[in-house]
């Protein structure tokens, strides 16, 4: 199908208005945009986000239009083992059986015989999934929303799945297997780290949903000490995120990863994300919306968003807003302001461990009295509430004998989409005061 409508035609459907220049007249100057003293804000985004051009059931330009209509800032598309580059057609039955919806009609009725191209093969209709280098110029606009490049690395380890993802990536990269669920992570990152030295260019690798298919242990996690982010929040239900009786939930693993990290191996501790890991955008179960960063950057471009990521300056969320947080280094001081929303209440737990914890750790058992190959039991000492505080602002002055504190933000409504029952909508700082202790007072004479 060959679009009928002019270029410029296109353009103002899309609300960009042509530039014409009048006849006989240079245009002047182009000023950029005032980049001196720009001060630091909060950025809204999705790193973790799925399209037809894998498992999702929805073409690109559809999912990206959701995200940019609901103040996002930022958005990572990041199918499965696929970047999104190149030619690829799809057949329209195709995806429409996915989606169990006329799911192109909703696609061509909103892009146009112009944008939307079709053709027909031994009687299929198939219709051409646009790559992120087309379909990212009808919504990028500078400081305003911003489109990276993702890929979901689709690994494994015997039976147990590994996923992580690449986010701002150029090329295409494959998984890279291993002998073992530490290699598996080990392998991937340093085809990250690789690309990202040749090409000089800042990739976050992550790794994804930690309990799906209970793929990866905290202990393991622990071990590649490279790996500096995971996500402690995924919004697919299928993920396990609260654990069962025999397997950690996501935010217990955190403490343990934290806690064996910084306190027996002398590393830096794992940063906690907050996704979507969205497939279905008509009224499937992974549905959009549901978990989010929140990152402090000076400027909306993937250097400056992955570069604040990477300091820790951002945190996750599954439906709780901050006005702000902070850590005061010299002070040694964390302290957040909540957002508030109608009709909730908000408590703030300060979760660390001490230095002096009690290493006491046991194997889980099967019913046959069987060591399980899931997340060890430990003591209450990891991962110890420091401290609670009801409202709307809480503050947390460290002692010096933490080996680290975060702060878990939970209000008292369900968010307006859970992934699990009982979710109670929250948010997750990161951890802090892990990089040195506090100087002990000298002893009295």
């Amino acid at each position: 199908m060959r679009g009928s409508l002019s270029r410029n035609v296109l353009l103002l459907a899309f609300g960009l208005a042509p530039a014409i220049a009048p006849a006989q007249t240079s245009p002047g100057p182009v000023e950029p945009a005032a980049t001196v003293g720009a001060e630091p804000r909060w950025l809204k985004g999705n790193l973790h986000t799925h399209s037809l051009w894998s498992d999702g059931d929805d073409y690109p330009e559809m999912i990206v239009d959701w995200y940019v209509n609901r103040g996002y800032d930022f958005l990572a598309l990041s199918d499965h083992n696929v970047l999104g580059q190149g030619e690829k057609w799809m057949s329209v039955a195709a995806a429409d059986k996915r989606s169990g919806h006329d799911g192109f009609a909703r696609y061509f009725a909103k892009f146009g015989d112009a944008w939307v191209q079709t053709r027909d093969e031994a009687g299929d209709r198939q219709v051409r999934l646009k790559p992120l280098s087309e379909y990212r110029t009808l919504f990028e606009r500078p400081g305003r929303f911003l489109l990276i490049a993702g890929e979901e690395i689709t690994d494994k380890f015997e039976s147990k799945p590994i996923h992580m993802n690449a986010t701002n990536l150029l090329e295409f990269i494959k998984p890279q297997g291993g002998n073992s669920v530490p290699e598996v992570m080990a392998n991937n990152l340093a085809a990250i780290e690789e690309q990202s030295k040749r090409l000089g260019r800042p990739i976050l690798g992550h790794l994804n949903h930690p309990n799906f298919g209970y793929g990866v242990t905290a202990e393991e996690l622990a071990m590649v000490t490279k790996e500096r982010f995971f996500e402690v929040y995924n919004g697919h239900p299928g993920v396990h995120q609260p654990g069962d009786e025999h397997h950690a939930g996501v935010d217990r693993m955190w403490d343990v990863i934290n806690t064996l990290r910084i306190g027996e191996m002398a590393a830096a501790p794992v940063y906690g994300l907050g996704t979507d890991d969205s497939h279905h955008y008509f009224d499937g179960s992974s549905s959009p919306g549901r978990g989010w960063v929140m990152v402090r950057s000076r400027f909306l471009t993937p250097e400056s968003v992955i570069n604040a990521i990477a300091a820790g300056d951002f945190y996750a969320s599954s439906g709780v807003a901050l006005k702000d947080y902070r850590y005061d280094a010299d002070a040694r001081t964390l302290s957040l302001e909540i957002e508030p929303q109608a009709g909730a209440t908000y408590t703030t737990r300060f979760i660390g461990t001490p230095r002096g914890y009690d290493r006491t750790r046991k194997h889980v058992q099967d019913k046959d009295g069987k060591p399980m190959a899931v997340t060890q039991r430990y003591s209450d000492d990891v991962g110890k509430v420091l401290a609670t505080v009801e409202g709307l602002k809480a503050e947390y002055k460290l002692t010096g004998d933490e080996l680290y504190v975060r702060a878990v933000v939970t209000s008292d409504k369900a968010p307006a989409n859970p992934s699990f029952e009982g979710q109670l909508a929250q948010a997750w700082t990161q951890p802090v005061g892990w990089q040195a202790p506090a100087p002990k007072a000298a002893a009295a004479e």
